[in-house]
């Protein structure tokens, strides 16, 4: 490294840092006015105000307010995707999406509170359920990290999703006690995340017997047509 470049280091990472402060400010007030006004009466120009920048300043962080509101959900289903994608081959289908939702609650509660307060974040996700605008805009997203995840579950079984449906089925019943917990979770007086993750592991539980069989494409004997390896 040449001593422009040790020079260099330290300024990029101060103005890294910079920029970060400023989003999480921006999306600490945005989902603060959102669940207190409500989200349509809320503007971008008044949200930017309140830290002190311009509506241009916003925007390069946030393409819409929408982009905003549905900020930290983003990062918790990014983790958990991520979680899915590196589970173990042995694990079975439910198995691996119940380790990766329950592994990732472990971790995301500490990334949430670096941005915004959980409590912010629950009543964020009652805001969103109850306003008609962001309701439309949830479904999308959820039935978009639906297919993204049978589509990681198919892969992991050796499995064509468009001729299995066992993909989609576990995944649609998977998803399903996911959207009710959070619901739940959203209407208790307990906010923590170890809470949800508590009532996650619960209702999960109840559902897992239904799905716990093995998938797994048996592999075919070579030269043998019709056969499969045991």
């Amino acid at each position: 490294m040449t001593e422009r470049q040790a020079a260099d280091e330290p300024t990029t990472g101060l103005r890294e840092r910079k920029k970060q402060r400023t989003r999480d400010a921006l999306l600490r007030v945005a989902l603060e006015l959102f669940t207190t006004r409500g989200y349509e009466h809320t503007t971008v120009d008044e949200i930017a105000e309140a830290v002190e920048v311009s509506q241009r300043t916003f925007f390069r962080y946030f393409a819409s307010k929408e982009e905003a509101a549905f900020a930290v959900q983003e990062m918790v289903e990014s983790r958990f995707v991520a979680e899915l994608l590196v589970r173990p081959a042995r694990e079975r289908p439910f198995t691996a999406m119940r380790n990766a939702v329950l592994y990732s609650w472990n971790t995301i509660g500490e990334a949430i509170e670096a941005v915004v307060p959980v409590e912010l974040h629950m009543r964020t996700y009652l805001m969103i359920e109850s306003t008609p605008a962001l309701l439309a805009a949830h479904l999308r997203r959820s039935t978009e990290l639906e297919e993204r995840t049978a589509r990681i579950i198919a892969d992991r079984e050796g499995l064509d999703l468009d001729t299995d449906p066992r993909p989609r089925i576990a995944v649609a019943a998977f998803t399903g006690v996911m959207r009710v917990t959070g619901r739940l979770w959203g209407q208790g007086e307990d906010t923590s995340m170890e809470s949800i993750r508590t009532l996650t592991e619960l209702y999960l539980d109840h559902l897992e017997p239904a799905l716990a069989a093995d998938w797994r494409a048996p592999e075919r004997t070579p030269g043998v047509p019709g056969t499969h390896g045991v």
